[in-house]
């Protein structure tokens, strides 16, 4: 039976008793050239690459749902539902990859820190530093870290729009909590969709070997760049079995960029609803292509209306890279910002014509606040209009921010004695402190201080 699964495990590989190494015997080094041929070798790329690649340790408490016995729940009250609330510590591991060496940024995965009240960075030569969350992003797995340390190696981002099918690939990552370990393979497919692992998918497909602590991991091309991010794979009881997925480095830097420039991601959007092209489909519309992103509906007002996309209209390329399905279609639009202009393929009756596009913003800009905070978990949170503070849109019943006093409608102004005006704001001085807060907040025509632990 296949399983699909995340890398990361919550718990470390351990060993019950020490395994100790003989000494093996000297061997003499390999030659250069035999026979006057030079012996193909990854080492001079990886001596430049694996000082980018970190193990990422991580632990915190997550709340989970206790069934109460029948006999017991009405010392719980009827709201109980025969279930509390338990905070159970855990611990993680899993991998992450250097993308700014003189700012300290650290790319990896969401689910990798989910939930994380500590996380630390251990280099290749050892030194350990405590990791800040910049940002991250659940409906693509996407997480940034920041450490303060110096001399620090970056990987370059490649163009992953250029990959094909059969271009050799290099995995970097800490499976098992073993330590940094390097795999070879070939890409072997591109634009995975479908496989209900995240919100937005588009995986290249890999058969580099990578395991559970691989995730957040680099995969490499043959010059050392930045190809994509380890992040899943698809097997018995989550063993390799040669099947694994890695979000795109394109889709990855977007992301990132996002979150560097705005403290969270900002998508855009199209503005249309579809579905996969079938071969059904392409017969009762007399096409002759196999794939694509077939539209069912055009939202009025939207950026798809504007650019003149109408319904049975078919998406075959996103700036001139081709779209086989909706779901990558659903994808790529995702990880792009707002305001961004993009070159859509669309045939219709037939012909394929280019018409161009410019994403609108999203309507919901709603921030879950669960890993900003321990005291905002089980908040919404919006910037206000015109940057007056951030807005508290959501808050879930008996939930760790209702029990702060936190209410739906609220307006945080400030921290402390920072004031806020925007998300952006909010999320770097929470990522900054981590001791007692104070968030000072407009509720309708009062203000008031809700201290947060």
């Amino acid at each position: 039976m296949n399983v699909k699964s995340h890398l990361t495990t919550l718990t470390a590989l351990t060993l019950s008793t020490a395994i100790g190494l003989a000494s093996l015997p000297a061997t003499a080094a390999l030659p250069l050239a035999v026979a006057g041929q030079s012996i193909p070798s990854l080492a001079p790329i990886l001596e430049q690459v694996t000082p980018a690649v970190v193990n990422i340790s991580v632990s915190g408490t997550k709340v989970s749902q206790q069934r109460i016995p029948e006999a017991f729940r009405y010392f719980f009250g009827p709201e109980g539902h025969g279930s509390q609330q338990q905070r159970r510590p855990f611990q993680g591991l899993g991998s992450g990859v250097i993308i700014d060496a003189e700012q300290g940024y650290i790319l990896t995965n969401n689910h990798v820190i989910a939930d994380a009240d500590e996380i630390k960075v251990m280099l290749k030569d050892g030194h350990e530093y405590e990791a800040k969350l910049v940002g991250a992003d659940k409906s693509s797995d996407i997480a940034l870290l920041q450490i303060k340390a110096e001399n620090l190696t970056a990987i370059k981002f490649a163009d992953s729009d250029k990959l094909r099918v059969g271009d050799f690939t290099i995995a970097i990552g800490n499976p098992f909590g073993l330590g940094q370990t390097v795999t070879s393979g070939i890409v072997s497919a591109l634009g995975r969709t479908g496989l209900q692992l995240e919100n937005l998918e588009n995986f290249i497909q890999t058969d580099a070997a990578i395991n559970s602590g691989n995730s957040g991991g680099a995969l490499l091309n043959l010059r050392g760049e930045l190809i994509g991010i380890n992040t899943a794979i698809l097997g018995p009881n989550g063993g390799n079995v040669g099947i694994g997925f890695a979000i795109p480095a394109n889709m990855a830097n977007n992301l990132v960029q996002q979150i560097i420039e705005h403290g969270e991601v900002r998508r855009g959007v199209l503005g249309v609803s579809g579905q996969e092209l079938t071969p059904d489909l392409a017969k009762a519309f007399d096409i002759d292509i196999q794939y694509g992103a077939f539209i069912n509906q055009v939202t009025p007002n939207s950026a798809a209306a504007e650019a003149g996309l109408i319904a049975g209209d078919i998406i075959v390329s996103v700036n001139n890279n081709n779209i086989r399905s909706f779901s990558e279609l659903r994808a790529r639009i995702g990880t792009l910002g707002p305001d961004k202009q993009i070159t859509l393929g669309v045939v219709r009756d037939g012909t394929e014509k280019r018409v161009t596009a410019t994403l609108k913003p999203a309507d919901n800009k709603l921030a879950n606040a669960s890993n900003l905070h321990p005291g905002l978990a089980g908040t919404a949170l919006a910037t206000a209009d015109n940057n007056q503070g951030v807005l508290i849109a959501k808050v879930e019943p008996r939930s760790i921010a209702a029990a702060s006093g936190l209410e739906e409608g609220d307006i945080i102004i400030g921290v402390n004695k920072d004031k806020v005006k925007n998300l952006a704001q909010l999320r770097e001085l929470l990522t900054e402190e981590k001791a007692t807060l104070a968030l000072n907040i407009k509720r309708g025509n009062q203000h008031l201080f809700l201290v947060l632990r």
